[in-house]
């Protein structure tokens, strides 16, 4: 492989005709890859570390305990947790990140990095006469986050159809989104959605939200954030782990990514996301980390491994492109996810002691870790 201005320009055997010239880098034993792209994370959840391990089990009693302990947190204990994330990021072969934020406080942080990065502004709030004022507030930060000299790109987002109303999520569809949310993670998210009743309905009430009327729609989650206009083109769905055929159909049809994390999901023993199902359906997959609140690294190689081991049965070609060409995809950056003439250099390497037979399932194996592409 040949690269040139932070571009790779040939690739091919060496010693082929048209090898260009050049100062050469033997790396030894082991497989360059296109680099990661984490497809969907929390950054500014860092300094939450390992709060799936201490929170009651259980996807409510978690996100009570994250809402908790957030607040409790200095913004210089959240800024300093952000910015370690990102050299993990980048220390593990992550290229690109689609980082979820509710306050965008860490944009600087991102700009400073070698981290291409598309932030989604996640907007939240149950309550619908709040609807207008949330929208107001966010036009106002749009504005100011989307100014053309920044690097990172941000993009209005909605947090769940469990935590945005109905008005909210129309307001959000009305202004070109949501580029992306967390959809279907949890049985609670499905009760709640299906019977307006179950863990969540008790944890609104707690939360002062008893009194906001919900029909439920009776429907599923996909079904539901579908009627009201909220599946796009383009969207990253985050999790979908409670689908069936015919809620994957639907996401295939309106063309969404769907961003599998398999870690995050296991930690909050919500259940596996169905694979095997959404590919069948034609669904586009990319891979995320989630934040370190419910995964103990933001290494994506970890969960390449577990996608693996939960299905044997796919091709590790498969789960390699989900962590990469897929990612770049799903977050609209074509220069990432492949190594061929023209695209972006921002490549990975994994060493290993010999030359893998098998580099794609080595990939996968478990035994891998990747790390920036050696100068």
């Amino acid at each position: 492989m040949a690269i040139a201005d932070g571009r790779v320009t040939w690739v091919g055997q060496a010693g082929e005709p048209g090898e260009p010239g050049g100062r050469v880098h033997d790396l030894g034993p082991g497989v360059i890859l296109p680099g990661l792209v984490n497809a969907h994370c929390h950054l500014e959840l860092s300094h939450l570390g390992g709060l799936a391990d201490r929170a009651p089990a259980g996807f409510v009693p978690w996100v009570e305990s994250l809402m908790d302990q957030r607040g409790r947190t200095t913004p210089d204990e959240a800024r300093s947790a952000t910015r370690r994330a990102i050299r993990q990021l980048e220390s593990t072969g992550t290229v690109a990140v689609g980082d979820v934020s509710n306050a965008l406080a860490h944009l600087d942080l991102l700009e400073e990095s070698h981290l291409r990065a598309v932030v989604f502004y996640e907007l939240l709030g149950w309550d619908p006469a709040r609807a207008e004022t949330i929208l107001a507030g966010a036009s106002d930060v749009m504005t100011i986050a989307s100014r053309p000299e920044l690097r990172t790109r941000v993009k209005i987002a909605a947090h769940a159809p469990y935590s945005v109303s109905p008005e909210l999520l129309a307001g959000i569809v009305l202004r070109g989104g949501p580029a992306a949310m967390h959809l279907a993670e949890s049985p609670d998210e499905t009760r709640f959605l299906a019977h307006g009743d179950g863990e969540w309905r008790s944890f609104l009430a707690r939360r002062g939200l008893g009194h906001v009327r919900f029909e439920p729609p009776g429907v599923s989650p996909v079904a539901h954030v579908d009627a009201l206009g909220g599946l796009r083109e383009g969207t990253v769905a985050a999790h979908c782990v409670q689908v069936d055929e015919s809620d994957c159909a639907l996401l295939a049809r309106r063309g969404v990514y769907v961003a599998i994390c398999p870690r995050s999901n296991r930690s909050l023993r919500v259940g596996m996301a169905p694979v095997r199902r959404l590919l069948d359906a034609g669904v586009r997959l990319c891979l995320g980390t989630d934040s370190l609140a419910s995964a103990p690294t933001l290494d994506l190689m970890a969960d390449m491994a577990l996608l693996q081991s939960q299905f044997p049965e796919l091709a590790p070609e498969v789960i390699v492109r989900m962590a990469t060409r897929g990612g770049a995809e799903a977050l609209g950056l074509p220069e990432l996810g492949a190594i061929e003439p023209g695209r972006s250099a921002d490549l990975a390497f994994v060493p290993a002691s010999v030359s893998p037979p098998e580099p794609l399932r080595f990939l996968t194996s478990g035994a891998a870790q990747a790390g920036p592409l050696p100068a």
